[in-house]
Formats: structure tokens, C-alpha cells, sequence
């Protein structure tokens, strides 16, 4: 390692404490997609102390931010933030099942978790820069805050409006969540595409729906009248629910789900519903694949609300490209990775562990942690393992809206270990224990510190080592067919607005204080 990366290593160990504590912060926020204005602030606020320029709200959206620091004319490498939780998660960072403060279980709580990631992202970026100021290596930074990515929001975004744009690297961590994605690098099976959608139903001319002949309305609450929004949209539900098996063949791993995001808000008993909204989500490996499931959902919302009396809109969440691999990239990254090792958890976070097993009524174990947590794969081997259930035609796999940074940068994409337990043959944890592990010190440290590493060391061989940024430039423009705009290069897919309207889950104030849009009542489980 170079002497600057040294540096950055020492700096990681030396602000610990701080990377803690900071992470349990975010964890606690705990907000949902579109909602983390909370944790985007607590990110500006502290990038704006060490020194960043930061526009808030980037791109549109309010709770996202764009940060930048020079220590001279150079290279620019690109990191960034998630802090986005999910709702219906909501946990404390103990070792039983139990939510955060008095928040309803049905809260938002970090399940990948993305307070680790993000705070990874934000150690990296720190020691990075003080390697820099040290050794007096000249170039940029930039860091930018990326709401919504359970929705995959903010990437599409912030790439069509151009601030991924003239990057030389950038550097993409998420913690490991499926073997053999575990200490390693992505090789050539890059994520792939993902739409998101809401389909809106609004009866708002009830009326037209029953007699033509200006007849008054009927004294009968029992008369005709129009099915209205909820029925548009348990009809969209259902017939896209019976129609999936034609949607696409049963190949390349796809998924689609669905989210039923408002309620009817009918306010009389014989009016009907005026307003309903369903969300869909579809994980493919392709553009062309997306894109047939949306016409078989644009053809079922026009049918139902035909037959419910409404009109229909469909709003745009996300447009995601399917990733582009960087071997050059993923080079670099697997040689800091192996400079730094895996994480290793001590003596403290194994007890955590053993309490936990304890709790759940399990017999403790002495090594309580997956042995994979604590071992580096090859990048190699590790694509060689994810190959064996995809068929060879298929380029891509899962989805992660990370993949729009790759079509604007040479990108790489890596996994540390988050902790993980052993489960006795027939037993599965409940989801709690995992977001336990992710807001607990003892347990998430290691991950971050490790990452942290990794990013620091990884953004510093490439502002030092222009041959290794020469290679992974090539190698984009090889793959993209001459860089943006190049013969193979796909362009943004996003031409819609930020979708920050909708009623998304998020917290409220009221009389009796912080509560989640579902509020907590006394005795809630």
C-alpha cells in the first residue's frame, strides 16, 4: 500500500468511535423512501464541517444533497450515501424484538442496512480526504446523498441531470446480503434494469356512471352507483396477479411486487371510493423485458378502470438501467480489499450474537457467525457461483439502482460482510434479528470499518496510480462503444419528474409527539 493509503487506514482506526456513533444516529432516524429529512440533514450538516461544499436538494429532490471537495486540479472519484429504511421494520439495536422508542412496530427500520452503508461511504470519503491534505495528492471528491433507493429513486435522477458526469471512478459498497456476495467484488453479472410505478385511480365523476337522463340522484342508499377507485384497483391487483405467469417466460430470474399505497378515502357510506394508488416494482434483466410488463399493466389499469367508473394515471418511481461491468475497476477495488481483509468480529459482538440465540429460545453457539462473514471471495469465483442458476444469455441479475452510475463513470460494485448468524439445520431467524445486528456497535462496526477502508484505499490508488484510470476509462469506452453518447452506451431512461408527492410512509408530529404515519396506540405489538 502506498504510504497516502496507509494514512487513510490509520485515520479510519482513529475516528472509530465516531463512525459508531454516527451510524447508531441514522439508524435511529430510521425514515423511509422520500422521507429522510432527518438524515439528510444530520449528512450535510457534518460534510459542511469537514469542510464540503454541498448543494442540498439535488436534482429535485428534498432530501438528497451533492458534495464536493478539491484539493487542487486532478481526477475526480465519486461516493455516495443510501440512509433510506423500510417501513414495517422498525427495531431496536437490542437483542430482542422490540421497536425503536415508542414508535409502532410498523415504523421505518434499516434492514440492509443502509446507515451502514452510508456512514461506510462517509468514513471512506473523510479518510480519503485527509490522505489527500497529508500527502498532498491533488484532485476531487465528490459525495452524493441518494434517498429512496428501496424504490430505486435518486440514481435514475441524479444521472440524467448530470451529476455523475465527468467522473473518472466511481465507487459503489453495499453490505453483503446473498451468498456468495460476501467480501468480494461483482465481476461480469452486474444488477439489472428496474421500473417502478404508481397506478392512480380517481372516480371523480361518479355520477356518469348510472343513468344518462340528468335523473337527481337517487334517495336510496342502496341505488346504482359507481364501483369507484378501491374496486379499479382491486381489479388491477387481481387480473395483474392472474395474468403474471403470461407477463414474461419463466426465465432470467425476474420479480414483480406490488404495493397498495392509498386507501380508498371514501367519506360517506354510499359514495364511492374517489382515490386509490397501487405500486409496482419489476426486477429484470433487461430494458426490453421491463418494458413488456408494462404494457401488460398500462392494458390491465386501462380495463379496470373502464369497468369502475374512473379514469387512470400511471407516475413514474423509476427507470433503471441493467449495470455495465469494469473489470479494471473491480481490480482495483479487490487488491484494497485483500490490503485491508475481511472483517473479523471479537469476543463482544459473539456474545451479542449468543444473546440473541439465547432469547429466540436457540442453544448459543460458540462461533455464532456465518464462517463467510469473515473470508474474502475471489471476484472470480464468486461469478462463477452466481452463474450456476443463470442461464448463459443472461448478462444481468437482481436489481440496484447503482447501475445508472455505471453507464456515466467507470464503476465498480463490492459487498462486505454484515453480520450474519449460523441457524441450527430446520431454523430460520426471525427478520428482526438481522436489523438488530445492523443497528447493534458490537455487530455493524466491523462492516463499516472495513468498508470504510476499502473505499479510502480504492479512491486513493486511483487519484495516485493514472495508469489504473487510464485502464478503467478504456475499458468504458470499449464497453460503451466510444464513452456517453457511444454506439453501445444506453442513456438515462428518467424523463419524469421526482416522485416526492405521493403519500409515502413517513413520520408526523403531533400533540402526542413523533409518531409513524400509522400511529402507535398503548400495548401495540
Amino acid at each position: 500500500m502506498t504510504p497516502a493509503q496507509k494514512s487513510a487506514l490509520a485515520f479510519v482506526d482513529d475516528r472509530a468511535t465516531d463512525l459508531s456513533r454516527w451510524c447508531k444516529t441514522i439508524f435511529d432516524f430510521g425514515e423511509t423512501a422520500w422521507r429522510e429529512y432527518e438524515s439528510a440533514a444530520w449528512y450535510v450538516k457534518r460534510l459542511r464541517a469537514e469542510g464540503f461544499t454541498v448543494e442540498e436538494g439535488s436534482g429535485g429532490m428534498p432530501t438528497a444533497f451533492a458534495a464536493q471537495w478539491s484539493n487542487g486540479p486532478g481526477p475526480s472519484i465519486g461516493l455516495y450515501a443510501e440512509y433510506d429504511a423500510v417501513p414495517g421494520n422498525c427495531q431496536a439495536a437490542t437483542t430482542r424484538r422490540e421497536p425503536r422508542g415508542n414508535l409502532s412496530p410498523e415504523a421505518g427500520g434499516h434492514t440492509d442496512p443502509h446507515s451502514g452503508l452510508g456512514m461506510s461511504g462517509l468514513g471512506g470519503l473523510l479518510a480519503a480526504k485527509a490522505a489527500m491534505e497529508k500527502h498532498g495528492i491533488t484532485g476531487t471528491l465528490r459525495f452524493t446523498g441518494e434517498p429512496a433507493e428501496k424504490v430505486r429513486g435518486s440514481k435514475p435522477i441524479h444521472a440524467v441531470k448530470g451529476y455523475y458526469d465527468g467522473l473518472d471512478a466511481m465507487l459503489s459498497f453495499h453490505p453483503f446480503y446473498m451468498l456468495p456476495m460476501c467480501n468480494t467484488v461483482r465481476w461480469d453479472t452486474h444488477c439489472g434494469a428496474a421500473y417502478a410505478m404508481i397506478y392512480r385511480f380517481i372516480c371523480g365523476e361518479p355520477e356518469r356512471w348510472g343513468r344518462s337522463d340528468g335523473a337527481p340522484i337517487a334517495q336510496s342508499h342502496s341505488a346504482v352507483r359507481a364501483p369507484g377507485a378501491n374496486d379499479a384497483l382491486m381489479m388491477m391487483y387481481l387480473s395483474s396477479k392472474a395474468l403474471r405467469d403470461s407477463m414474461l417466460t419463466h426465465s432470467g430470474g425476474w420479480s414483480i411486487s406490488e404495493t397498495i399505497l392509498t386507501a380508498g378515502q371514501a367519506t360517506a357510506d354510499n359514495l364511492p371510493a374517489s382515490l386509490a394508488e397501487i405500486q409496482y416494482i419489476i426486477r429484470v434483466p433487461t430494458i426490453a423485458m421491463a418494458e413488456q410488463v408494462t404494457a401488460v399493466l398500462d392494458r390491465n389499469a386501462a380495463a379496470a378502470a373502464a369497468m369502475s367508473g374512473c379514469r387512470h394515471e400511471r407516475h413514474w418511481v423509476s427507470k433503471s438501467r441493467p449495470g455495465l461491468a469494469n473489470h479494471a475497476m473491480a481490480n482495483v477495488v479487490w487488491e484494497s480489499l485483500q490490503a485491508v481483509g475481511a472483517p473479523h468480529w471479537n469476543e463482544k459482538a459473539r456474545a451479542v450474537a449468543r444473546e440473541i440465540q439465547t432469547n429466540l429460545g436457540l442453544e448459543p453457539m460458540n462461533e455464532p457467525f456465518i464462517p463467510e462473514c469473515e473470508r474474502l471471495i475471489a471476484p472470480q469465483e464468486a461469478e462463477a457461483i452466481l452463474r450456476r442458476d443463470l442461464p448463459p444469455s443472461q448478462l444481468n441479475s437482481t436489481s440496484d439502482d447503482y447501475t445508472d452510475m455505471s453507464w456515466q463513470a467507470p464503476t465498480v460494485r463490492f459487498y462486505i460482510a454484515r453480520p450474519a448468524l449460523k441457524a441450527p439445520p430446520g431454523y430460520s431467524y426471525p427478520a428482526w434479528v438481522m436489523n438488530a445486528l445492523g443497528g447493534i456497535p458490537e455487530t455493524i462496526d466491523p462492516m463499516v470499518i472495513t468498508a470504510s477502508k476499502v473505499l479510502a484505499a480504492s479512491a486513493l490508488r486511483l487519484l495516485e496510480d493514472k495508469s489504473a484510470r487510464e485502464a478503467a476509462r478504456r475499458e468504458f469506452e470499449d464497453r460503451t462503444g466510444g464513452g456517453i453518447g457511444g454506439t453501445r452506451w444506453v442513456p438515462p431512461l428518467c424523463d419524469y419528474p421526482p416522485p416526492i408527492h405521493f403519500r409515502w410512509p413517513e413520520y408526523v408530529t403531533t400533540a402526542r409527539g413523533r409518531e409513524w404515519w400509522i400511529p402507535a396506540w398503548p400495548g401495540s405489538s
